[in-house]
C-alpha cells in the first residue's frame, strides 16, 4: 500500500489526477478497511471539483474509522469551498477535538467563523492558529482583522505592524492599521501608512478614499 500511497501523492502533487486516481483505487481494493486510501481519494476529487464523490469517499473513510481526524478536516474544506460556513466549522471543529492540532485546522475554523461576521469566536481559533504558525503572513492577517473586529484595537495595531515588519509592500495590512490608528486618535501616523499604500499600491481604492476623507474633515 505505501507505495502506491507515495506514488498517488507524488502523481497528484504533478497534476497526473488520472494517475494518481489509478493509485489511490488502488490503495483501496488492496486494503479496504483502512481510511487513508479514502481520503485521498477524497481529496483528489475535491481538487477536481467533484464534490458529490468527494464527499462520499469522506464519509466511508469516517464509516470505517470514526477518529480518522483528517477525514472531518476533508469534509471541512469541501463545505467552505461551497461557503456553506457553518457546515464547515462543525466539521474543522471535530477533526481538532479528535486530535488534529495543527495550525491549519484552527486557521479554517477561525475563517469559517469569521465568514460569518462571528469574529468573537473566530478569534481563539486564530490565536492559536497564529501560536503554531506566527510565520504565515494570512494567519496573522486574519488574526489582526479578528482582535480588531472585537474591539481589541491597541493589540490589533501590533499585529498588523509585525506584518509590515515582515513585508512592507503588504498594503492591507497598511490600509488596517492605518484604520485602527485612525481609531486611536493617532491620525497622522494612519496618514502616513496611507500615503505609503499610493506608492505600493496605487489602484488600492479604500487607501486613496480614506486619505479623502481625512483631508476633508481637515479642511472643514
Amino acid at each position: 500500500m505505501d507505495d502506491a500511497l507515495t506514488k498517488g501523492i507524488s502523481q497528484m502533487r504533478n497534476q497526473d489526477y488520472q494517475g494518481a486516481a489509478i493509485s489511490f483505487q488502488q490503495v483501496i481494493e488492496e486494503n479496504p478497511t483502512d481510511p487513508v486510501g479514502y481520503i485521498n481519494f477524497a481529496n483528489l476529487l475535491l481538487h477536481i471539483d467533484d464534490i458529490n464523490r468527494a464527499e462520499q469517499f469522506f464519509r466511508r473513510a469516517i464509516e470505517l474509522d470514526q477518529h480518522a481526524a483528517t477525514a472531518y478536516y476533508g469534509l471541512g474544506h469541501l463545505f467552505f469551498e461551497q461557503e456553506d460556513y457553518q457546515q464547515a466549522a462543525q466539521y474543522y471543529q471535530q477533526a481538532i477535538e479528535i486530535g488534529l492540532d495543527e495550525a491549519d485546522a484552527y486557521f479554517m475554523l477561525g475563517l469559517s467563523w469569521r465568514n460569518q461576521s462571528d469574529s468573537r469566536r473566530a478569534l481563539p481559533f486564530l490565536q492559536r492558529a497564529y501560536e503554531l504558525n506566527s510565520a504565515d503572513l494570512e494567519v496573522i492577517f486574519q488574526y489582526g482583522l479578528a482582535l480588531a473586529e472585537t474591539d481589541q484595537i491597541n493589540l490589533s495595531v501590533s499585529i498588523f505592524e509585525e506584518i509590515i515588519a515582515k513585508d512592507s509592500t503588504h498594503a492591507d495590512a497598511r490600509y488596517n492599521l492605518a484604520v485602527a490608528l485612525l481609531f486611536l486618535e493617532k491620525t497622522d501616523q494612519a496618514i502616513v501608512h496611507l500615503e505609503r499604500i499610493r506608492e505600493i499600491e496605487p489602484d488600492y481604492y479604500m487607501a486613496e478614499q480614506l486619505l479623502t476623507q481625512i483631508e476633508e474633515l481637515k479642511e472643514s
